[in-house]
Order: structure tokens, then C-alpha cells, then sequence
């Protein structure tokens, strides 16, 4: 009988140790690899499901929640659509929350609300300052109740060249239409969280998935809105909270006077024409109680949002200049220059 060395017996006890480790890792690997090709196929099903049911969307008429005696509150109540959503939602029976700076605006809708048997607050808020938002924040879940639809539909817009544009101006655009989501968000979320109820509305842009020259204050604003929003479903996705809904409508230019004088090619407008606001409230509402994650009004907006990402950035250009997209602001612009020359805007 041979005797091993002490070397060699610490060579042996090694190699065994190597062995076990590295049929660890084959086995820890192998696990890993159908584990891969199994989230692959799910994955993949789940993407066949999403596409069929998008498809079958288009052509059937989706199944409709109820709100009614939900507790809806809309930002920019004042304006012309903050008017038409409050009244939409009044119609399916919530009870309202409004908010808008501006006071007299705010109650004429108040008032046409009331008439369709609702109970409506009306609360003037300046959206560009956190505080105003957490303090009406505080007031309604004390006065009124915990919200469970809110809909960030406000917006404002310069109007003016970046370089002509005062800092405040541009600032305000960005606090109003992006930097209120969060607060906004941060504000009545929780709540909605406790209940595991709800439904957030995000009223972003065409101009949120891509841009035109002259109004870079807006797409900046709106690109951010679009990201918060998106970035906001998928945490509550990866939450795992399935009773908060989102919906992210992004409508081109609607009819409201916001965008006055923008115009692209002659020979487009009639193919797509500024939005009638009505209508644009309307495919929202279809949306939002049908629990549609996002909608692009009309539906050929889809094209250029696409093509943005998979044209080379030369071709995109190609088509903004045919189209009139590189100069369809300066109209506009020279409205808001008008107005502030005769003092019908504050400069």
C-alpha cells in the first residue's frame, strides 16, 4: 500500500472541492437557462394576448367601468377641457373636486356641474406652488374625502422664442404641466394606495412624443409628463397594486385658442385639423373607463411617434419641413405677441 504525501492528499481534497463547485454552478446554470427560456415564452404570450386584444379593441367596444359615486378631481377646471372632462364625469355620476387659478372660471363650471345632480368643490389653487397644492390637498381630504380619480389636465404654455422668453415664463410652464404631476401625485396617491382604488389621469400631448420647433418650454414640459407618467405605472406595476389605473392621452393641437394661429401646410389641415375639444373629452373618457393605459388623439399621431423612433434623424426632418412642423408655431408665436403688445397678456 502506498502512502500520499500531505501534498498530494490537499491536491486530492482540492479537486473534489472544484468538482462540487463547479456541478453547483452546471446545475445553478442550468436551472437559470430554463428559467430564461420559460420567462421568454411567457413573455412572448403575453405579447401575442396584448397585441390581439389591442387589435380586437379597435374594432369592439371595450367593457366600461362605472364611476359613479367616485370622487373625481380635475385640475384646470376653468379651462375649456378641465369644463367638458368635469362635465363628462358629472354625467357618469362622480362628485367633483375642482381646482383652477382662476376663481370665477372655476365656479361658472362648478355651477354647470351642479345642474347635472353632482356635489362639486371648487378650490382655487396656483399649481405652480407645492405648498398651494399640499395645503388644498389637506383641505379636501378634511372638507370633501379621499380622491380616487385625479386628473392632471392644467397646462400652460409661453408662447415665445426661448431666447425672447423670460426665465419666469418658461420656468412656470415646467412647474405647471410637469413638476405639479409629482406633487400632485404625491399628494393623493397614498390614499389611493391604502385602498388599493383608484385611477390616475395624466392629460400630456402630441408634443410629449415628439417636438416642433419654437415651443421648446411646452415639449419639455410634456415629454416630462409623459416620462413621469409612464415611470409611475410601471412602480405600480412592479407593486403589484392592480387597483390604480392610469391613462395617458396625448391629443394633438386641440381647439381651445391655447395654440391660436398654429397652422401646418395648407394642403394638410383638412387631413388633420386642429381637435374639436368635445370630441377630444370624449375619446378620453372611452379611455380612461375602459382602463386603456394610452391614447393618442387621433390615432394618427401613433405614425409620427413611431417614426420618430425609427426614421434616422435627417428623414425626420425631411418630413417636419414638408409638413409645415417647422414653422407651424410662428403664427402662434406672433399671436401671443400681439396680445402681449396690446396688454391683453401680461409680458
Amino acid at each position: 500500500m502506498s502512502i500520499q504525501s500531505p501534498r498530494h492528499q490537499e491536491n486530492q481534497l482540492f479537486q473534489g472541492l472544484a468538482i462540487c463547485l463547479f456541478g453547483s454552478l452546471h446545475n445553478t446554470c442550468s436551472c437559470s437557462a430554463m428559467l430564461f427560456i420559460v420567462d421568454l415564452l411567457l413573455m412572448l404570450i403575453d405579447l401575442t394576448y396584448s397585441i390581439l386584444c389591442a387589435v380586437l379593441q379597435t374594432f369592439l367596444r371595450p367593457r366600461q367601468k362605472c364611476i359613479d359615486g367616485e370622487l373625481c378631481l380635475i385640475t384646470g377646471a376653468g379651462g375649456a377641457l378641465g369644463r367638458l372632462f368635469a362635465l363628462e364625469f358629472a354625467k357618469e355620476g362622480s362628485h367633483l373636486v375642482l381646482w383652477d387659478c382662476n376663481t370665477a372660471a372655476n365656479e361658472r363650471t362648478a355651477a354647470l356641474a351642479r345642474q347635472l345632480g353632482v356635489r362639486v368643490h371648487a378650490y382655487t389653487v396656483d399649481l405652480s406652488k407645492r405648498q398651494s397644492i399640499y395645503e388644498t390637498a389637506d383641505r379636501v381630504r378634511a372638507e370633501v374625502g379621499d380622491v380616487s380619480v385625479l386628473v392632471n389636465n392644467a397646462g400652460v404654455v409661453a408662447g415665445r422664442r426661448l431666447l425672447d422668453c423670460p426665465d419666469e415664463l418658461l420656468e412656470r410652464t415646467l412647474l405647471v404641466n410637469c413638476h405639479a404631476l409629482f406633487w400632485m401625485t404625491k399628494a393623493f396617491l397614498p390614499r389611493m394606495k391604502a385602498k388599493n382604488h383608484g385611477h390616475i389621469v395624466t392629460i400630456a400631448s402630441a408634443l410629449g412624443l415628439f417636438s416642433t420647433a419654437c415651443v421648446e418650454d411646452y415639449c419639455a414640459s410634456k415629454f416630462g409628463a409623459v416620462g413621469f407618467h409612464e415611470s409611475l405605472t410601471h412602480e405600480l406595476l412592479a407593486e403589484k397594486v392592480d387597483g390604480i389605473k392610469t391613462t395617458l392621452v396625448c391629443p394633438y393641437i386641440v381647439d381651445t385658442g391655447m395654440f391660436e394661429g398654429c397652422q401646418i401646410r395648407k394642403e394638410l389641415r383638412g387631413l388633420i385639423p386642429p381637435l374639436d375639444p368635445l370630441y377630444t373629452v370624449q375619446q378620453s373618457m372611452k379611455a380612461i373607463l375602459a382602463d386603456q393605459q394610452m391614447i393618442c388623439i387621433p390615432r394618427l399621431m401613433y405614425i409620427p411617434f413611431l417614426t420618430r423612433a425609427l426614421l434616422p434623424w435627417e428623414a425626420n426632418v425631411a418630413t417636419y419641413r414638408f409638413m409645415g412642423g417647422d414653422k407651424c408655431m410662428l403664427p402662434f408665436i406672433k399671436n401671443v405677441e400681439l396680445k402681449t403688445s396690446n396688454g391683453h397678456i401680461k409680458a
